[in-house]
């Protein structure tokens, strides 16, 4: 997986941004998020060596906008070229994850359709208002791959009426020493909504404090992955 930070900076949208890991490591730099900038990796994907080959090998999942979100107001004038970027290579796949999908519509290039075969859509619910808000937009939008990011989860949630032609949902907790805590109840039954819908599931992280069996666990960041995996709970439709 390669990292594409076409800008940086970004605002706090809703209850799951609370403890956000981008604002808390700009803040230890002394850099305020809130101030929206373009970076210098900006045309990465079209970048080549000295023999005239892209430096991103064909075949690559790019994770764009990792330290901001793809459908920010303030980085409107900027979309259009990073959407001609993504079209010329074709032979890569573009995820990108946004709590702002109800501008989506206006932030598609002209010859969208019914979407890009290389980009990826992940709409990002953590609580059930926004499940409701969010989950009833994503589900008519004109696009080939949709995936649910349930993280962090801060709440039990239903998903199940918005599974229909969607890949993949992924949940995880808040990685903050004062992060609100992860109910592992809550992660089986989005875990049981999917496999009823032959939906593919991914525990991706615990949270920092995690329930389960009625115990109360504090993790540190660097285990919250691995402690996810060793649940072994993943699951592919056949």
């Amino acid at each position: 997986m390669t990292i594409w930070n076409p800008w940086k900076g970004c605002h706090k949208y809703s209850d799951g941004c609370k403890y956000c890991y981008i604002h808390k490591g700009d803040y230890k730099r002394g850099i305020d998020t809130n101030i929206i900038r373009k970076s210098d990796k900006f045309h990465a994907p079209i970048e080549k060596n000295k023999k005239g080959i892209y430096k991103i090998k064909t075949g690559n999942l790019v994770y764009l906008c990792f330290a901001s979100d793809f459908l920010l107001e303030e980085a409107d004038e900027w979309r259009k070229e990073c959407w001609e970027m993504i079209k010329e290579r074709s032979d890569l796949y573009f995820l990108f994850l946004t709590k702002r999908i109800e501008r989506f519509m206006q932030c598609i290039p002209s010859d969208w359709g019914e979407g890009y075969d290389n980009v990826i859509v992940g709409c990002t619910v953590e609580n059930q208002v926004n499940v409701v808000h969010r989950l009833s937009i994503f589900k008519d939008l004109p696009i080939k791959h949709k995936n649910i990011v349930c993280q962090p989860l801060i709440e039990q949630i239903d998903i199940s009426p918005y599974l229909e032609d969607i890949a993949l949902v992924v949940v995880g907790g808040e990685s903050d020493y004062r992060g609100r805590v992860l109910n592992y109840q809550w992660v089986l039954s989005i875990r049981e909504q999917c496999i009823n819908n032959h939906t593919a599931f991914e525990f991706r992280q615990c949270g920092t404090n995690f329930l389960k069996d009625g115990k109360l666990y504090h993790l540190k960041t660097r285990e919250l992955c691995s402690q996810a995996r060793k649940a072994n709970i993943n699951y592919s439709p056949c």
